[in-house]
């Protein structure tokens, strides 16, 4: 079943259309499918799908298109980490303040807002284990706002939005019947 609500006055509206909620849903699977393939798939024209493109642009509710990367298989040493952040949030902004703090640092690829026992997560890269360290004992406990820190290195990534790392390959072994 559909969740997409369809938006009967345009000027002003931020809820997603059908048509959008469509091409959102298939561009999360793959953002290169190129418009002629979206459009048959939303029974659209080409010219409606740009425009619908252009608009979830427009109203940055499309951010980026970004590849998945498997980074194991790459020529590049980077660690990556989840800290669990316990924070005091400030008067008036809540944890709204503190949050955009922690994202303006270059190591912070994502933070979230938690319900449980920590606050923030947030998932950061460096090249190096002693970078990832100085960032977490330099940067990011040192903010007045921070009542402390658990830190959870990543070792592998097995699936990541939605993509599986390591196909099955097949059993190679010959059949032995009695």
């Amino acid at each position: 079943m559909e969740a997409w609500v369809t938006c009967i006055e345009r000027k002003g509206c931020d809820l997603v259309t059908k048509l959008e909620g469509q091409l959102l849903d298939l561009m999360q699977e793959d953002c290169r499918l190129p418009l002629e393939k979206l459009a048959v798939m939303c029974s659209s024209t080409v010219d409606e799908v740009a425009q619908a493109i252009s608009d979830l642009e427009e109203r940055h509710i499309i951010l980026r298109y970004q590849p998945t990367i498997n980074w194991d298989l790459a020529e590049r040493e980077r660690v990556e980490a989840m800290i669990e952040v316990r924070v005091m949030p400030q008067r008036d902004m809540g944890f709204d303040a503190v949050a955009k703090r922690i994202y303006r640092f270059e190591e912070v690829k994502s933070v979230y807002l938690m319900s449980g026992s920590y606050d923030l997560l947030v998932l950061v890269e460096a090249r190096t284990l002693k970078e990832l360290a100085l960032f977490v004992s330099q940067k990011l406990s040192t903010l007045e706002m921070v009542t402390g820190t658990a830190t959870s290195f990543v070792l592998k990534r097995y699936k990541e939005d939605g993509v599986i790392f390591e196909e099955e390959k097949p059993d190679q072994r010959l059949v032995v019947s009695p």
